[in-house]
């Protein structure tokens, strides 16, 4: 017990760091995909015929692409086709076309679900069709949306456990670096799961709080 609460200690700071990098590269994809796909969802549901074909490849080549695999080509081919951008880059920008492509086809099948009488009603009180997505489908979609929007998030967050492929030194690859130090594979990796967990336990719970603040009384 004395080893293992030195063994913490003294790996307190690598953890920490591997949290802060996990934090990273977890928020900037969900933040920058979040805004990509509701482009995205606005794009396939409005947009002209050769924009919509273009917005449909986009998402059907990325929701068909294992994760691993748009990390690894976005690391290696952007290098080779002499962009290069860094790991923590290379990955944030893997999980942000993930991500986008994910809440694209979401805000598509929101955006699809209002009534298209609102719609109609909106026309006949003058609005123009950008103040009418602003004010009336926009707000309606992010609230039909957000329960999937938190569960992508959850997942953008499990899925940067693949950065460490490419060397970025999130919490997988920090607590990694401990255990063949240490030898304490089964608590470390313990307490890995623990901080995963406390993320995105807290995603969550900001996920329902928003929810039930966006919520309209007797829908």
């Amino acid at each position: 017990m004395e080893n293992l609460i030195a063994s913490l200690w003294a790996a307190r700071f690598q953890i920490a760091q591997g949290l802060v990098t996990t934090a990273e590269v977890s928020a900037a994809p969900i933040a920058l995909g979040t805004i990509l796909g509701l482009a995205v969802g606005i794009g396939l549901s409005y947009g002209p015929r050769p924009l919509r074909l273009l917005m449909h490849f986009y998402v059907d080549v990325v929701r068909g692409t294992p994760v691993l695999v748009l990390v690894l080509a976005s690391f290696y081919v952007l290098a080779f086709l002499g962009l290069h951008l860094g790991a923590k880059a290379s990955g944030i920008l893997a999980l942000t076309v993930f991500c986008g492509a994910h809440l694209g086809e979401v805000t598509r099948g929101a955006l699809a679900a209002i009534p298209a009488g609102q719609v109609e009603a909106a026309r006949s009180l003058g609005l123009g069709f950008g103040r009418i997505l602003a004010l009336v489908l926009v707000p309606q979609a992010v609230r039909l949306a957000l329960p999937v929007w938190v569960n992508t998030a959850v997942e953008i967050v499990k899925a940067s456990t693949l950065l460490s492929v490419i060397g970025v030194g999130e919490l997988l690859l920090k607590t990694q670096e401990v255990i063949g130090r240490t030898f304490l594979t089964l608590e470390f990796y313990l307490l890995a799961g623990l901080l995963y967990f406390a993320i995105n336990y807290s995603i969550q719970a900001l996920g329902q709080r928003a929810e039930r603040r966006l919520a309209i009384p007797g829908l």
